[in-house]
């Protein structure tokens, strides 16, 4: 049976949680494999919408083991509110289980990310304020907490000294804030201890054993290829690694054993926070896309920066994660435009460029080559299959599946749970 990975294959926001639904109960684990509560997946189901931050959306199918793997940040807080809001609508968060490898989001983790990005001024990255970055940086710097050290409170003591001895100074006499006291840090994390606990596991041992017994793990990636920290537009990106690589190091089941990648992208192109976005969109237009396609963040409710598909960024992603199939969403977004301008490569310096530049001045500077395709004004939120699509929404999608180095294998025409085309079975 599969190992699965689900990726953004944009900027993030293309509906990944509506990927993962759609492979519902086909699926026995889901894995959210890196990032934080620093992105969001909303999902339909019927007349109720449900927002995830932290939490896989597999949480939300019944049968389903919800997976937090070691790659990930956990601000614990957040967990349980999450926790709590879902049993409140009824929901069985039972199943969840967590790594004892994942590291922690503390008090200072979150403070040093707001003074630090407002110290940034005009070279701010655009980080939601929410301590991942400085989680991960604590991580490579190897002065992180993890799950586990909630469990042994002399050494969740010494690590949380150790930590403050160096954020303090940086604290007081650089950012002018005030000191923060080790005493109220390890207070505040031995409180969510015994309830923790029980959730807490060998996640990698769990899911290698739930492969070896034939059952099919989905990986679910956080944020998207374009922000990936190795991958992406750098700096301004993530501080993981949210392509299909990331699934190995962030969950402890390797490479080997992973048989599809599925990458998301959106009929259209979003991207939240600072950084290139070659076919960005600074008219009405763009102010079309985003009321249309309702873009504010499903975390920070920013409005997202909205352009047209950039098949090089499609074929990047292709590329880069492996895919072997596309998930083309919000395409029922486009209905109503006459036109509709695809990006098939960029213009740097004056010289037609067909794939992503490597130099991010270049990318920066790349200005988008269209092409243009007609659009359609029929109504697409009842199509189930390719052939209920109307003409021109076919030819759009051939068009840029030919473009995008993958085949498109479903295919969103609408917010709902059902309102999906599939071509191909993501499975096979």
């Amino acid at each position: 049976m599969p190992a699965i990975v689900i990726i953004g294959a944009q900027w993030g926001d293309e509906g990944k949680g509506k990927a993962t639904d759609l492979l519902g109960s086909r699926i026995d684990y889901v894995v959210k494999f890196n990032g934080g509560n620093n992105a969001g997946h909303t999902v339909v189901i019927g007349d109720e919408k449900y927002a995830l931050h932290l939490l896989p959306s597999g949480i939300l199918t019944e049968g389903v083991v919800p997976v937090i793997g070691n790659g990930v940040v956990i601000d614990i807080e957040v967990l349980f509110a999450e926790l709590e809001a879902l049993q409140a609508r009824g929901l069985d968060t039972s199943k969840l289980l967590v790594s004892a490898n994942a590291h922690v989001i503390t008090h200072y983790h979150r403070t040093l990310d707001k003074v630090t990005e407002r110290f940034l001024g005009k070279r701010q990255i655009g980080t939601t304020g929410r301590g991942i970055g400085p989680t991960y940086a604590d991580k490579i710097n190897r002065v992180g907490i993890r799950i586990q050290d909630l469990f042994d409170e002399n050494i969740l003591r010494q690590k949380v000294d150790g930590a403050l001895d160096q954020k303090n100074h940086l604290l007081v006499k650089v950012y002018n804030r005030r000191a923060i006291g080790a005493e109220e840090v390890v207070d505040d994390l031995l409180s969510y201890a015994e309830r923790l606990r029980p959730m807490v596991a060998d996640t990698a041992l769990e899911l290698n054993r739930a492969l070896d017994d034939g059952k099919t793990v989905l990986f679910e990636g956080g944020q998207a290829t374009m922000l990936d920290v190795d991958h992406g537009t750098y700096p301004f990106v993530t501080s993981s690694n949210s392509t299909s690589g990331g699934a190995s190091t962030g969950s402890g089941v390797a490479p080997n054993r992973i048989d599809r990648v599925i990458g998301i992208v959106k009929a259209y192109t979003t991207r939240v926070g600072a950084g290139p976005f070659p076919t960005e969109l600074h008219d009405a237009s763009g102010e079309w896309l985003r009321s249309k396609g309702f873009e504010f963040g499903t975390t920070t409710g920013r409005p997202r920066r909205t352009g047209w598909y950039d098949s090089p960024v499609a074929r990047y992603s292709a590329r880069i994660n492996g895919v072997t199939d596309f998930v083309l969403t919000k395409l029922d977004v486009l209905t109503g435009l006459e036109r509709i301008p695809v990006c098939v490569a960029y213009e740097v310096d004056g010289v037609r460029v067909d794939e992503v530049p490597v130099s991010q001045s270049d990318f920066h500077h790349a200005k988008p080559i269209y092409e243009e395709f007609p659009g359609w004004s029929e109504d697409i939120s009842k199509a189930r299959t390719f052939e209920d699509l109307p003409r021109a929404a076919q030819e759009y999608v051939l068009a840029i599946e030919e473009l995008s180095g993958a085949r498109i294998s479903a295919i969103g025409v609408g917010p709902e749970r059902e309102a999906i085309v599939v071509r191909h079975d993501l499975l096979g």
